[in-house]
């Protein structure tokens, strides 16, 4: 894009179709294909931060709706947990220029998790989620779309490795345990990163790093006291891949290949299943 030209809406969605076919656009459809996210009928919310990747999940839904074969709804649901004058003028700047028509609703989540000494994040993250559930179903929606994507799903599983001592990853479909009916879709699931970023500069889009007070510190690099572990996580599979190309990948599947048989112990429904419980009525191969 030549510089201080602006692109048009014809133009970014007709990149979607044809420049970014292959890295974003088939991604996202093999995603609903093969995890069975989008049905007949469904009303979905499509949640924006305000970030890249809600934003390009927004586009890719209108994308969908053109071009599908069964008819289902959508509504662009942003949530202003009390974003400064400036940022929550970006999200609406943005969602003009991309001709996304969004729904904002305000929360004072900010302020409620400011004074919280112990997992703000956490706390703030699953105050979002209710927030986004209870005006999901207030507007008629079964479905809300979150915009997590395949750098996400491996990063979580070493996370949860890592620092968590458990086995786990993040799913590409939840069924809500407290909004009955309502259900978590991620249908950016197979969309790796540097091609939202790709698809972002060379429309010369600026969005929302991250809007909190908590996180502001952390786009710092040599602040090693606020670095995440998200960001730790991130420069080990850098590192990882230098020497093993596949490493990504592997890291993907390795949640998909689970051999039970060579587990210690797992849970599942709640349940601790432990390999001792049936030992000695299985012979397995060394």
């Amino acid at each position: 894009m030549m510089e201080g030209e602006e692109r048009t809406v014809a133009e970014i969605e007709q990149d979607l179709r044809k420049r970014y076919r292959k890295n974003i656009w088939c991604k996202f459809t093999k995603a609903i294909r093969e995890y069975d996210l989008v049905q007949e009928g469904d009303k979905i919310a499509v949640c924006i931060s305000g970030g890249k990747d809600s934003m390009l999940m927004a586009k890719l839904f209108q994308e969908l709706k053109r071009h599908n074969k069964f008819a289902f709804d959508v509504v662009f649901l942003v949530m202003d947990p009390g974003y400064s004058p400036a940022n929550r003028q970006r999200i609406e700047d943005n969602a003009k220029r991309l001709g996304v028509p969004v729904t904002i609703f305000e929360s004072d989540i900010f302020s409620s998790v400011f004074h919280i000494e112990s997992s703000p994040c956490y706390l703030c993250a699953r105050m979002r989620r209710g927030y986004l559930y209870s005006k999901a179903r207030e507007l008629g929606c079964n479905k809300i779309a979150l915009g997590h994507h395949y750098d996400d799903v491996i990063e979580t599983i070493l996370m949860g490795m890592l620092y968590g001592g458990q086995v786990q990853t993040m799913m590409p479909k939840l069924h809500s345990t407290n909004f009955e009916g309502m259900e978590l879709i991620r249908p950016m699931y197979l969309i790796r990163e540097e091609h939202i970023k790709a698809w972002r500069d060379y429309n010369g889009l600026a969005f929302l790093q991250c809007a909190c007070k908590f996180t502001e510190a952390c786009a710092d690099p040599e602040n090693k006291e606020t670095t995440s572990k998200r960001q730790e996580v991130k420069e080990l599979i850098r590192t990882l891949k230098r020497a093993n190309p596949f490493v990504e990948g592997n890291i993907f599947k390795s949640v998909e290949n689970v051999n039970l048989s060579t587990v210690i112990a797992y849970k599942q429904n709640g349940k601790k299943h432990h390999f001792l419980d049936d030992y000695d009525s299985i012979r397995g191969e060394e």
